[in-house]
């Protein structure tokens, strides 16, 4: 059992860099942030991983590309929202896409979404002016999402969840 959490540690470690570099370098800057696709990422971790890792590296990952970036004043609300994610998703499947897991990308997108707009409301005290971001939050959700079913579906094909969690 050692040795399995040693190497989820890693994974973990491995995942959150992923996160990170997938946020904060390949990204298009907005007026107030940057649309990314990390959150696809996110998804995968939360399908592959167990609960307290993936939440772990989606709330590290995403906290490290906005206190790395110059955003820091969005790294406490990423933490929550990206975390928030990963308790969306089912690792009980031996493959990552499954209906259930496509179907959760609805709400996903909301949460994040939502969460990103009040969070811009409570930083800038205007409702009416955070709701220019919420276009930008869709597009970064169905980008999101397109990486994650096509890294899935990849992913599946060569049994990698299977291989992840083999001792």
């Amino acid at each position: 059992m050692k040795k399995n959490n040693t190497k989820l540690m890693c994974i973990s470690g491995i995942f959150s860099a992923l996160v990170f570099v997938v946020t904060a370098y390949l990204h298009i800057p907005t007026y107030n942030g940057y649309v990314h696709c990390g959150d696809g990422l996110i998804f995968l971790a939360a399908c592959l991983m167990p609960m307290p890792y993936s939440i772990v590296i989606g709330a590290t990952g995403a906290m490290l590309a906005d206190l790395l970036t110059g955003f820091a004043i969005w790294a406490p609300g990423s933490m929550i929202i990206k975390g928030l994610l990963t308790l969306l998703f089912t690792t009980k499947s031996t493959k990552i896409i499954t209906k259930r897991n496509l179907v959760m990308l609805l709400p996903a997108a909301l949460i994040s979404t939502v969460g990103y707009y009040l969070y811009e409301v409570l930083i800038t005290g205007s409702f009416t002016a955070s709701l220019s971001g919420i276009p930008a939050s869709l597009i970064q959700a169905l980008v999101s999402s397109i990486l994650f079913v096509v890294a899935g579906l990849a992913m599946d094909k060569y049994n990698v969840k299977k291989k992840i969690l083999e001792d």
